[in-house]
């Protein structure tokens, strides 16, 4: 079995975004040279997560806002005691995961019809990175 890594970095320009990844990752694959496997893809930082859903802005506007619902963005936070203001951040990232998953079949990512990959950013407009790492085997 091969494994190939490679690191995709962020500084997103809002404090909470989505960004497709999706485009990246099929890019990691063709360098890769991975027929047949599995695409790891973890977000390396406590405030931002993985997910896999369709690419459609009203979607991730509901996402968004279904996120801010269940660990709304407050001061009352326990976290808040250290000095830090982002105990939102450190919620959402558990709803969401910090990694997924993906099928890698004759060379592509098998997804289905809708699917497409994203970096959820919750505590961002600093540097932080996702790791990919393809494991399988080549043709």
């Amino acid at each position: 079995m091969k494994t190939y890594t490679e690191y995709l970095w962020f500084e997103t320009k809002r404090r909470k975004e989505l960004v497709h990844i999706t485009p990246a990752l099929e890019e990691i694959l063709v360098r890769s040279g991975i027929r047949e496997g599995m695409m790891l893809v973890s977000a390396m930082h406590i405030t931002a997560g993985i997910l896999v859903n369709d690419n459609e802005p009203g979607l991730h506007e509901d996402i968004m806002q279904w996120l801010e619902r269940l660990a709304p963005e407050v001061p009352s936070y326990a976290h808040h005691r250290t000095g830090e203001d982002n105990g939102d951040a450190h919620l959402k990232r558990i709803v969401v995961h910090h990694q997924a998953i993906l099928p890698v079949t004759d060379g592509r990512l098998d997804l289905g019809p809708w699917e497409r990959c994203f970096y959820g950013e919750f505590d961002g407009m600093r540097r932080k990175r996702v790791v990919v790492k393809v494991m399988g085997e080549e043709a």
